[in-house]
């Protein structure tokens, strides 16, 4: 096998996604769970015993239940099945994607399901988060994912007033998206008639990260099954193939937050988003791709990382969000399903993403699709100690 390429071609048959709320006391974890697994059984036409390897993802410290995949075997069917666990921060669910396409990729299993989830009001997760890491080296991330260093960077390069309007711009476009996907969170009626009013009012977490631009916490499950070529084919009318996946860690306790500044930094996503076009032959990605589902915790990280992930100059992207382009119908849409902001139940978020962009790339995404067609489209995922994942879906197998 050539360096990074793969055994076997494999493609997504099966998408499951739960409606997601701040409370679903309506179930407990395994009931919650098996609404999203039923799902993707019934999407791909299969039952469980078609299934050859289950991979399960959460944050276990949220809910703080050890090894919950052992109680959730009740809701995801995996009594008798070879079966995973992974933990990775917030990229938990793009890493069940990456380790489940391996799996198939490789020949081990020709049908591997998928399975994030988190049901957060019943734990605590700053209090997770915050037992996770050292106080005295890691003492930057003991409040999580709440930070004001994005928003102090914008503001420094493009004036604070630019700055806060792109920000709210973006926010406001969310959850349009929002309101259109049934299965989300939080879809408030937001217009842009607002901004200045939501600059003024909305309360402050960090500097200048304001509530109103701060991802929630939500419970909700997401069920994705992969197969390879042979199966996805006879399979599903539509396989969605995952041409290639990238995940770029940053573990160094001292250059990942500045403390030594005799060598440069590479932001995770900067560095993935290089790599994963370069070895693709993506010279131009804004214009190769139909649609990006990006993990965006706040929404002052994400105008800030369209730059990065597009290899934009200047203030590019910065005009992709002021003149409404990452809308749906837009150049590029971005997070058609209302994006991490919109719902964030954290160990299925990022597998939301590359479920949304299968979606679109099938086009059964609903009242969030996008109109025109969508041949090829990115997702990522963030978390951890800056970790970035980045997977590329094809509507066709022509690479």
């Amino acid at each position: 096998m050539a360096h990074k390429k793969k055994n076997r071609n494999v493609g997504i048959i099966g998408i499951g996604q739960t409606k997601h709320s701040s409370h679903r006391e309506d179930v407990n974890q395994p009931e919650l769970i098996h609404e999203a697994v039923s799902l993707a059984l019934k999407d791909a036409n299969l039952t469980m015993k078609d299934i050859d390897c289950v991979v399960h993802g959460n944050m276990e410290l949220f809910e703080m239940v050890h090894a919950p995949d052992l109680w959730h075997v009740l809701g995801t069917g995996a009594y008798g099945k070879d079966s995973i666990r992974i933990t990775t921060g917030g990229t938990v669910g793009a890493t069940l994607s990456c380790a489940s396409d391996n799996l198939v990729a490789s020949g081990m299993y020709d049908i591997v399901m998928a399975i994030g989830f988190e049901k957060l009001q019943e734990g605590h997760t700053t209090g997770g988060i915050t037992n996770m890491a050292c106080p005295l080296w890691f003492r930057k991330i003991q409040a999580g994912a709440l930070t004001g260093s994005s928003a102090y960077d914008v503001e420094r390069e493009f004036g604070v007033e630019r700055a806060d309007r792109a920000s709210l711009t973006y926010r406001i476009i969310m959850d349009k998206h929002a309101g259109l996907n049934p299965n989300a969170h939080r879809a408030f009626g937001l217009d842009f008639s607002q901004i200045d009013d939501l600059i003024r009012t909305s309360p402050k977490l960090v500097g200048n990260l304001k509530l109103i631009e701060m991802c929630s916490q939500s419970d909700g499950a997401c069920c994705v099954i992969y197969a390879c070529e042979k199966k996805a084919k006879e399979l599903a009318k539509t396989p969605v193939w995952i041409r290639d996946h990238i995940t770029a860690h940053k573990e160094e306790n001292f250059n990942i937050f500045g403390y030594d500044r005799k060598f440069p930094v590479t932001k995770t996503h900067k560095f993935a988003a290089e790599h994963l076009f370069k070895r693709n032959d993506i010279k131009d990605p804004l214009d190769y791709f139909d649609v990006f589902e990006m993990y965006d915790p706040a929404s002052w990280w994400a105008i800030d990382w369209i730059r990065d992930f597009f290899a934009l100059k200047g203030d590019e992207h910065l005009k992709l969000v002021e003149d409404k382009e990452i809308m749906i119908g837009g150049k590029l849409p971005i997070n058609p399903s209302g994006g991490v902001i919109g719902s964030n139940p954290i160990g299925a978020t990022a597998l939301i993403r590359i479920a949304e962009a299968a979606l679109q790339v099938r086009g059964n995404a609903g009242p969030h699709q996008i109109p025109t067609p969508v041949n090829h489209a990115l997702a990522s995922g963030f978390g951890g100690t800056m970790w970035t994942v980045m997977t590329m879906l094809e509507k066709e197998l022509n690479w």
